[in-house]
């Protein structure tokens, strides 16, 4: 079965909705799309901050969408508060709601006790290994993880 994502708040629907169950928006009608292509200029992984290793978590829909969040440190923490190295602005994540840790075999995700969960390709997780095109969600945020190629 293949869903319907939400441009506006990224939920899943069924294929058969019109309208977002989550946030009431009108959902683009399958079959009917016509994309546009813009060529952006490529640029090597280290001019970007990373190299081998490095990882982005790039926003999926809402206003945000395509806002990037470099993974730069060894633990990188997401949740409410300002504190956080990546705040997250939603009434359903917790102040400190997860870490992310780049590990000598990769990255990690560990949920801090939220009362919401955090989820890796729809799958509520404890603790995780998130991979090269996982998909993270944490309250109505949903970010694409990309990995520097090596």
């Amino acid at each position: 079965m293949s869903y319907v994502f939400c441009n506006g708040c990224g939920h899943r629907n069924p294929p058969s909705s019109a309208f977002c169950s989550a946030c009431g928006a009108v959902l683009d009608a399958t079959g009917e799309h016509t994309a546009s292509l813009t060529r952006v200029p490529s640029e090597p992984a280290a001019s970007r901050g990373g190299g081998p290793g490095a990882a982005v978590l790039v926003v999926r829909g809402g206003d945000q969408d395509g806002l990037r969040f470099p993974l730069s440190d060894r633990l990188t923490s997401l949740g409410r508060s300002v504190e956080n190295d990546i705040s997250l602005d939603d009434i359903t994540v917790s102040r400190r709601h997860a870490v992310l840790e780049h590990t000598p075999d990769g990255y990690v995700v560990h949920d801090n006790g939220s009362l919401n969960g955090t989820y890796v390709n729809q799958r509520r997780i404890t603790t995780g290994v998130i991979e090269h095109g996982d998909e993270l969600q944490i309250g109505k945020f949903h970010f694409l993880f990309l990995l520097a190629a090596e």
